[in-house]
């Protein structure tokens, strides 16, 4: 037991180590460096999704696509390790309709009063103004954006809820710490953004949670977050760059 138990700690720390545990170091890192900037953090920016080579449209789709297709490998690593030791870690049953279902409820939960959050922290100067996305005026930009929602939805889903969750708890960890541990570090990655972001991620991440330790489905989690951010990165850049600035 004891090896099993030093076996999954060790694995947890690498899978973390490689993908949004690194992501959260980064983040806090990146939140001190804007609160020792010497100007307010209301008037500073994070953007997401930026041009990777201005003024050369085919190296940036190129480093665009590379981008997202490595970023999203810790998520498969992840269900391999999973799914290795329990092929019926996470539940793949096809449940189309309950899947979409419950993804979109979910999308207007966070969604909507996320916004309101974002909203709020801005005007008391505890999150920085989110730029959802910086990309050239090119035909790629819209398919890109969809692939990088999609990306991250996979990505944290899997990773922060599915694979997070499943381990704490086969380190018999009570479910209410191991639903914690997955928001506080779905909000530790974003705190690029601010206190606002740390606030509004963690709660998100917490409901995420809920729905998972019920239905042991990722699914309507990635579709939630999936639909989230496309409305965020799509309706930021065909919306004239006006939406939640």
């Amino acid at each position: 037991m004891e090896k099993t138990t030093a076996r999954i700690r060790t694995e947890i720390v690498l899978v973390l180590g490689v993908s949004l545990g690194a992501s959260a170091v980064y983040s806090a890192v990146s939140l001190l460096a804007k609160l020792t900037a010497g100007k307010p953090l209301a008037d500073q920016h994070a953007t997401l999704n930026p041009s990777q080579a201005p003024g050369r449209p085919w190296l940036d789709l190129t480093y665009q696509l590379l981008g997202i297709a490595f970023a999203v490998l810790p998520a498969f690593f992840a269900v391999h390790l999973l799914r290795r030791d329990d092929p019926d870690a996470l539940r793949v049953e096809r449940r189309p309709v309950f899947d979409l279902v419950t993804g979109l409820g979910l999308a207007a939960l966070i969604g909507i009063p996320g916004l309101g959050l974002y909203i709020a922290a801005r005007a008391l100067g505890l999150n920085a103004s989110v730029v959802p996305a910086d990309l050239p005026h090119v035909w790629w930009a819209v398919p890109v954006l969809l692939l990088a929602a999609v990306q991250n939805a996979v990505l944290e889903e899997v990773v922060v809820v599915g694979y997070l969750v499943t381990r704490l708890r086969e380190l018999s960890i009570r479910l209410p710490v191991a639903l914690g541990a997955s928001a506080v570090l779905r909000g530790s990655y974003h705190l690029y953004q601010g206190f606002g972001a740390f606030v509004g991620n963690a709660i998100m991440g917490l409901v995420f949670g809920y729905v998972f330790s019920r239905t042991r489905r990722v699914w309507p989690l990635i579709i939630a977050h999936s639909v989230l951010d496309i409305v965020a990165f799509v309706g930021w850049t065909l919306g004239g760059n006006k939406l939640v600035h």
